[in-house]
């Protein structure tokens, strides 16, 4: 079964997350990926706990099935064998700092007069262009920046960001969907392009609901906690031995929700609409609640499972990791060590195409310039 990507070479110099994350998945739909790492350090996630026989899990499950070059783009050997991967390749990533690319003579538009089919993919904190272009950033700071901060977390207390790096896996997310619109464009046009992500622009772009609330009201929304802000109920429940969620999203669920949990609220002005129930979101919480509390959550998931409410269990890491619903979608993966056992645990590819395999395993991630001869061979052959 072929791959939609196979038979595309990605020269990859990124390193800790955005990149890599673009890159990770552009392996996992077919492309070889060549990964360019500093002599010595390699990429810094290497040095990333947790460790398992001293290498890193994290580093693991980011770069599976990767391979690993080490050059030292100042070096003038090293610039002849990546001059000669640049040849081969369909796809070059990076994300250091606007300018670094340009200073090594591998900047965008030296690359396109060169390699015209040659896409060339960057990420950065806040993209190639604009007065904070030169700024370093970290996912943390576009999670603030960006405004995703400002309305998570509980009313009234201090901004927190979100428990996952969205802040560099959006940024992969959108670089990949560029790079494959580059590569769709030159199937007609024969050229390659330069895709440009900022992380600060993938949070803006997240804020679909929030942008909608400011530009109308003229008021930027605060946390909300689990609720949310337009939509009710849509938030946790507590149920006799903890909490659960409840997402009614619309007058027709309600009604279901009313049913399955025996609310005699039919009629009632107060609720009749989503907006009449984001007015009195409290007080339908307490009503909502006052029936919860008597019996235990999975029961009332269940109830309101059968009655065709969404709702679902607040799980932590390891229960979603044993979730069957997960399993049956080969979400959870094995990354294989050199001798063919599994080492690490890793997510698996949510892309499920009819065409495209879909393994339980992975390939094990590569150690710092391990497929270096592999390579120059590869390279020394026509």
């Amino acid at each position: 079964m072929s791959a939609p990507l196979d038979g595309l070479i990605v020269l990859d110099l990124t390193h800790v997350l955005a990149g890599p994350y673009a890159s990770m998945t552009l392996a996992d739909l077919g492309a070889r990926v060549i990964k360019v790492e500093r002599p010595g350090l390699g990429d810094d996630t290497r040095a990333f706990p947790p460790f398992k026989n001293g290498q890193s899990a994290y580093f693991a499950t980011i770069n599976h099935g990767k391979e690993s070059i080490a050059l030292n783009l100042k070096n003038v050997e090293d610039r002849a064998v990546f001059e000669q991967l640049l040849t081969r390749s369909d796809i070059v990533l990076e994300n250091y700092r606007p300018g670094v690319m340009e200073r090594l003579g591998y900047g965008w538009e030296e690359l396109h007069s060169r390699f015209p089919r040659l896409i060339y993919g960057a990420v950065s904190g806040f993209g190639h262009t604009g007065p904070d272009s030169q700024r370093p950033a970290y996912d943390m700071v576009v999670q603030a920046r960006g405004g995703v901060m400002s309305i998570t977390g509980e009313r009234d207390r201090e901004p927190v960001r979100v428990g996952a790096s969205i802040g560099d896996i959006a940024a992969g997310m959108f670089l990949t969907q560029g790079i494959l619109a580059a590569l769709l464009h030159r199937q007609t046009s024969g050229l390659g392009q330069k895709v440009d992500i900022a992380m600060l622009d993938s949070q803006l772009a997240l804020l679909e609901h929030a942008i909608a609330l400011t530009s109308v009201n003229r008021t930027p929304p605060r946390p909300s906690g689990a609720r949310h802000p337009s939509i009710t109920p849509f938030e946790t429940f507590h149920a006799k031995d903890g909490l659960f969620v409840i997402a009614a999203g619309n007058d027709a669920l309600f009604a279901r929700l009313c049913q399955a949990l025996a609310l005699p609220l039919d009629g009632d002005p107060r609720f009749a609409t989503n907006p009449a129930r984001c007015e009195n979101a409290r007080l339908l919480k307490r009503l909502i609640e006052s029936v919860t509390l008597e019996k235990d959550k999975q029961h009332w998931i269940d109830v309101l499972t059968e009655a065709g409410v969404p709702t679902g269990p607040i799980q932590d890491v390891a229960e979603v990791m044993r979730d069957p619903q997960i399993l049956a979608r080969n979400m959870v993966v094995d990354v294989l060590d050199r001798t063919g056992r599994p080492a690490y645990v890793a997510a698996g590819n949510p892309i499920k195409m009819s065409a495209l395999a879909d393994p339980a395993t992975r390939p094990p991630a590569p150690r710092l310039d391990e497929n270096r001869q592999e390579i120059l061979d590869w390279l020394a052959r026509d």
